[in-house]
C-alpha cells in the first residue's frame, strides 16, 4: 500500500518541462568553467550534453588543464526532470595535468604519479549513469548523478610538471571506474 502510493505521487506531473540548463557544483569547486543542457525528447527520455573547461595553471605550477564534452541519453523511471533516472554517456577531451599531489590508485591507474610527471593528452570514454533529480520549485531543482565506465586515452609523458624532457610519446591507456560525478544546480525553461 504504502509503495503503491508512494509511485502515484512520484508519477504525479506538476509541469512537465521541455528543456533546463544547469552548472555542476562538483565541478565549480575544482575551478572548472562547465555548464549543461537537457532537453525532453519523448515523456521519459531526455538527451543531456554537458561541457567542462579548466584552463588555469595554479600556484607551484599545478596543472589541471582539460576540456571535456559529455553527451547522455536518459531514462526516466516515472516522468522526466523529476525522480530516478538511467543513462548512458559517452565523453571525450584533452588534459594537461601535472604537480598534483594525489598519492591514491584507482582501479589500477596511479594518480600519484600527476605529483612527478606532466601528462598531455586526450580520452574517450563510454559508461552507464545512475541519478536523482529533486524538484525545489517552479524552476529550480538539484541532481545528483554517478557514473562508471571506460576511458580509452593517449597522452605524452613529461619528466616534471613543467620543464622536462619528454619521457614517453602517445602511450595508450584504459582506464576503468568512475567517469562521472555530478550535482548539478538546475533551471528549468
Amino acid at each position: 500500500m504504502q509503495i503503491g502510493l508512494c509511485l502515484l505521487l512520484c508519477c504525479l506531473t506538476v509541469r512537465a518541462q521541455k528543456a533546463v540548463v544547469k552548472s555542476n557544483l562538483l565541478y565549480d569547486l575544482t575551478t572548472t568553467v562547465n555548464a549543461g543542457v537537457e532537453w525532453g525528447v519523448s515523456p521519459h527520455w531526455t538527451i543531456d550534453v554537458s561541457a567542462n573547461y579548466n584552463g588555469w595553471t595554479f600556484a607551484d605550477n599545478k596543472k589541471w588543464k582539460h576540456w571535456l564534452l559529455q553527451p547522455e541519453a536518459r531514462y526516466w523511471l516515472c516522468e522526466r526532470f523529476n525522480g530516478h533516472f538511467v543513462g548512458a554517456h559517452l565523453l571525450g577531451g584533452t588534459y594537461n595535468l601535472g604537480n598534483l599531489h594525489t598519492d591514491f590508485n584507482l582501479f589500477g591507474t596511479d594518480f600519484g604519479q600527476l605529483k612527478d610527471y606532466r601528462y598531455e593528452g586526450w580520452m574517450l570514454g563510454a559508461g552507464l549513469v545512475y541519478g536523482y533529480h529533486w524538484i525545489l520549485s517552479r524552476r529550480w531543482s538539484i541532481e545528483a548523478a554517478i557514473g562508471v565506465g571506460y576511458v580509452y586515452t593517449r597522452a605524452d609523458k613529461y619528466e616534471c610538471p613543467h620543464c622536462g624532457d619528454k619521457l614517453e610519446e602517445n602511450k595508450p591507456h584504459h582506464y576503468f571506474g568512475p567517469t562521472k560525478a555530478a550535482i548539478n544546480l538546475i533551471y528549468a525553461f
